[in-house]
């Protein structure tokens, strides 16, 4: 999920062929909620934007994990590792 807009969103997930949904939160109430609508800083330039997160959520609603300041290197994995844990409680 992100703030961009849904034509966005599908560019990129036709681009990684991605068999998901992709949520558009153009107007960040979710990213808010989550409290990851934050005040950034780039070149003395103070903004507003998505603190990159991750919230893996168990089939009963509530957040298993979070990972904070994500860097896309490897995160695949990390997520794939957590939700192989998540379904290793269920059983």
């Amino acid at each position: 999920m992100s703030p961009d807009g849904v034509r966005s969103h599908q560019r990129f997930k036709k681009k990684y062929d991605l068999p998901m949904t992709l949520l558009a939160d153009t107007d960040h109430t979710v990213a808010e909620a989550y409290g990851v609508w934050e005040q950034k800083s780039m070149f003395g330039k103070k903004y507003f934007g998505i603190a990159r997160t991750t919230y893996v959520i168990a089939p009963d609603g509530t957040i298993a994990r979070v990972f904070e300041k994500v860097e896309p290197e490897g995160h695949g994995e990390q997520v794939a590792k957590a939700l192989a844990e998540l379904q290793g409680l269920r059983h």
